[in-house]
């Protein structure tokens, strides 16, 4: 996804003098196509992610659209004051880019682990919140924060993710994409954990379920009438992120479903159970651990869907 993303921010940048990228001291050897061919818009903040989104807000306030960058929870919770005081609160066109969502740094620890951010991002006043799914929602959700006026958050996978899509037509901010048709089980998902998914789905076929799956690019705004439809239309809904459960992606289609006045589907949230994960290993590693793998997903839905 990383590379996506700078090939199509090298894309954009050539067309648009006003775009900045500035990194937090590091993805050099990603950022290099981009500072060779476009120095005169690129600056290292060095490691002062607190002052580079400053510093990012206030050329956006002359009119710049600056793209922020590093890895983590570097450029997210280690500067959330700036965020919102600087970028979110004068809706300045800023955009937030996290590469390594989720469990991707996961041999370096908690500390490098990025559970909360979309729960921290997601409750901004003025702020998009959005995590693809493959490579091309990767590229279309880049495109679509570059035109669109305010801050906005990307969080992106590491690299090697699966492809989903062959193309998107008609790529919205705030619209969830379908990927299958399916029964009773409708199984929601943001970010790179859609491999899992994935996977779980084909496991499930096996087992005589169908689910029908949808990605959600954007996580803030929700898609409230995909929500709506499959509460209305479907037993269960099942919503998977490489994220705290609490305040992310589950919480946020819950807020919608409990406002539902014919609601007929019992919510089940997958993702990190409110902790903080204690070991370390690969990503891989950890999803199973913490119940995320497309087998325990499979299990999880198999196990609710016969529950008496």
């Amino acid at each position: 996804m990383r590379d996506t993303f700078v090939k199509t921010l090298i894309d954009i940048a050539k067309d648009n003098k006003d775009i900045e990228l500035v990194t937090g001291d590091l993805g050099f050897g990603v950022l290099k196509p981009y500072w060779e061919q476009i120095p005169d818009q690129f600056t290292n903040a060095g490691i002062a992610e607190q002052n580079m989104t400053s510093m990012a807000a206030g050329m956006a306030l002359e009119g710049k659209t600056v793209f922020t960058y590093s890895i983590g929870n570097f450029p997210t919770i280690r500067c959330l004051e700036q965020i919102r005081n600087d970028c979110a609160y004068h809706e300045a066109n800023v955009k937030i880019v996290c590469v390594g969502g989720g469990f991707v740094y996961g041999s370096l620890g908690m500390s490098h682990h990025a559970t909360e951010d979309l729960a921290l991002l997601r409750a901004l006043p003025n702020v998009v919140v959005m995590a693809p799914g493959d490579l091309v929602e990767a590229e279309c959700a880049t495109r679509a924060i570059a035109n669109y006026p305010g801050t906005c958050y990307l969080r992106l996978g590491r690299g090697g993710e699966k492809r989903i899509h062959d193309k998107i037509e008609n790529f919205q901010i705030g619209k969830a994409i379908k990927i299958q048709d399916g029964e009773k089980v409708a199984i929601f998902s943001t970010g790179a954990i859609f491999e899992e998914v994935k996977e779980a789905a084909e496991i499930l076929k096996d087992k005589v379920i169908n689910p029908s799956i949808y990605t959600f690019p954007t996580v803030k705004p929700i898609d409230k009438e995909v929500i709506k439809y499959c509460g209305e239309n479907f037993d269960y809904i099942v919503t998977v992120e490489e994220h705290n459960i609490v305040g992310g992606f589950g919480s946020a289609v819950s807020e919608v479903l409990s406002e539902l006045k014919n609601k007929k589907a019992v919510l089940v949230r997958i993702g990190l159970n409110d902790t903080y994960s204690s070991i370390v290993g690969s990503q891989k590693y950890l999803r199973d651990q913490y119940g995320m793998s497309a087998n325990k997903i499979s299990q999880k839905i198999w196990d609710v869907v016969n529950e008496e």
